[in-house]
């Protein structure tokens, strides 16, 4: 069998493999040179320790005072803080835009908040680190009217130790958590949780 020899043709696409990569690994280390803090491990490492400190300072047990956050409210930009909401029943909702069932269930959450204004049902969806714009659309595709909060580095996840999307927490008007669900609720479920904290 005759031995075919390379041509340039043939040469050029691994050739064209192989710039790419370099011309890749050049732009990420110049990338890196620009922000030398992305490789601070130190500096990571130690805010990752802070976090986790934090998560293991509470644990989501029925009874037990739910931990104070501030967090922004994507339409307003406004923070806002869960202690100031000391007195009425409060649904937090961990959520993310990606994930099917948060999207299934938004609706009777905003059901349940429009009906239940006049027992002052405060209902707040704590997002999980994406882009205002994308957690506005959402709201705006749904017809979400609760305050949509923006969670950015994800510490008040961690705060409250959220393994899964969606979880919800109910507290009552003293501060305590009173139920807490993980994955999608049905209405029925939802109805169950919200007498558990109405008055």
């Amino acid at each position: 069998m005759k031995k075919i020899p390379r041509t340039p043709a043939r040469l050029s696409l691994p050739l064209s493999i192989a710039a790419g990569t370099l011309l890749g690994l050049a732009l990420g280390a110049f990338i890196l040179w620009l922000r030398p803090g992305w490789f601070d491990f130190r500096r990571h490492a130690n805010a990752l320790t802070a976090r986790q400190a934090a998560a293991t300072q509470w644990a989501p047990v029925i009874g037990a005072a739910v931990p104070d956050f501030t967090l922004a409210a994507a339409r307003t930009r406004n923070p806002m803080t869960l202690s100031s909401l000391r007195g009425r029943p409060v649904v937090l909702n961990f959520w993310a835009t990606w994930c099917g069932p948060c999207r299934v269930e938004m609706p009777a959450f905003e059901a349940a908040y429009r009906e239940n204004q006049p027992r002052n049902l405060t209902v707040l969806a704590i997002n999980y680190a994406e882009p205002r714009q994308m957690v506005l659309d959402f709201a705006d595709e749904l017809g979400v009217s609760f305050p949509l909060l923006l969670d950015p580095d994800g510490s008040v996840q961690e705060l409250y130790q959220i393994r899964g999307y969606p979880s919800t927490m109910f507290i009552a008007p003293d501060g305590t958590l009173v139920a807490a669900h993980i994955g999608l609720l049905t209405k029925g479920q939802l109805a169950k949780n919200l007498a558990l904290i109405l008055p």
